[in-house]
């Protein structure tokens, strides 16, 4: 199969209108501290791909590079009738889906952030987010070429990612962005980057995914820092409409995962693959990894109400609210050590 020219040539390009505010500021007024650690810490830590990577190691997608046990069907009697030929298709088109989908979402990170630069009125955010559409155009760049120099497959965007990434580019509000991307779409990016570094078997895919988890770790802060403060003054109604917004993005990443494309371009009954994996061991720990993640830093911004929490309940996503977020923890770590002239934390 030849490697990709692009990935969707039907229709390449895709417009949205977009209402779309700017703010300047003129005050330069740096008094946002752990925005401008964040900052100073997204410089040191930029990397060159072409550089860091080496893209000259072997990939055989067929020969599976995650373990088996992370396709949805693994060792059910759905998995048994499968040919060997069956099975090597299938390990091709799984990762196909799943790091399709991770390069669709970064170039909805990269315009959702290159619009959070443009509208939010802070200028330590304008600054640091500026580093982080940098980190975006990388994490296309890297998943762009292992896609179609190692793969030479591909998968569309999912509707229920696709429809995430819409609502958060058309809102003209500056703080639904931040909700939308660095506590919704990230929060979910770092799970599933997570998962896939501690299972890779290819040392290519684990060491790309070990540099972008690197950024996301970031990201997902700067989320939560930002939103922290703007949500302490929102009257009962806004947040009220932010609280919705997070349960529909919820539901919205949770049926994401069904790999519903996967199974019907395989031939396979989707509905039945569909339940067999919601029952698998890696795809439990895979939830239980995007809302441990996601819960706490809704709780942290105030948006848990008695009724978010009765619906996060029904989601059955509620225990996950007593867990912390380490990448917040640890930029606020970073500052205090700081302040109080101690020797910064190693980069990991």
């Amino acid at each position: 199969m030849a490697a990709l020219d692009r990935l969707h040539p039907e229709t390449a390009i895709e417009e949205l209108k977009v209402p779309q505010s700017l703010s300047y500021n003129w005050e330069y007024d740096a008094t946002r501290r752990q925005l401008i650690r964040l900052y100073e810490n997204a410089k040191r830590d930029q990397w060159d791909a072409s550089k860091r990577l080496d893209w000259s190691i072997d990939v055989d997608p067929e020969k599976g590079l995650v373990p088996d046990m992370a396709i949805g069907i693994y060792g059910t009697d759905v998995w048994q009738r499968l040919s060997a030929k069956e099975i090597e298709r299938l390990r091709h088109e799984q990762i196909t889906w799943q790091l399709c989908q991770f390069l669709h979402g970064e170039q909805g990170a990269l315009l959702a952030t290159a619009q959070i630069v443009d509208s939010v009125p802070w200028y330590e955010a304008k600054q640091y987010g500026a580093t982080q559409v940098m980190d975006e155009a990388r994490h296309v760049e890297v998943y762009r070429r292992f896609v179609q120099e190692k793969l030479e497959n591909e998968y569309p965007v999912n509707a229920q990612l696709k429809a995430l990434l819409d609502q958060i580019l058309t809102d003209s509000r500056w703080d639904m962005k931040f909700l939308g991307m660095q506590i919704i779409v990230e929060g979910l990016a770092l799970a599933a980057f997570g998962t896939m570094r501690d299972t890779a078997s290819n040392t290519l895919l684990r060491d790309l995914t070990t540099a972008v988890i690197e950024d996301e770790s970031r990201h997902v802060a700067f989320g939560v820092l930002s939103l922290r403060e703007y949500c302490q003054d929102l009257s009962a109604k806004d947040r009220e409409e932010r609280e919705d917004f997070v349960y529909e993005a919820s539901v919205l990443m949770r049926d994401r995962i069904t790999n519903r494309e996967v199974w019907e371009r395989c031939g396979l009954d989707p509905v039945e693959c569909i339940a067999h994996s919601e029952q698998s061991g890696l795809a439990k720990m895979f939830r239980h990894k995007l809302f441990s993640k996601i819960v706490p830093n809704v709780k942290s911004l105030g948006l848990l109400s008695p009724r978010q929490r009765e619906r996060f309940a029904a989601l059955d996503i509620l225990q996950y609210e007593h867990e912390t977020s380490s990448d917040v923890d640890a930029a606020v770590e970073e500052e205090r050590r700081s302040r109080a002239g101690e020797p910064a934390v190693a980069a990991r």
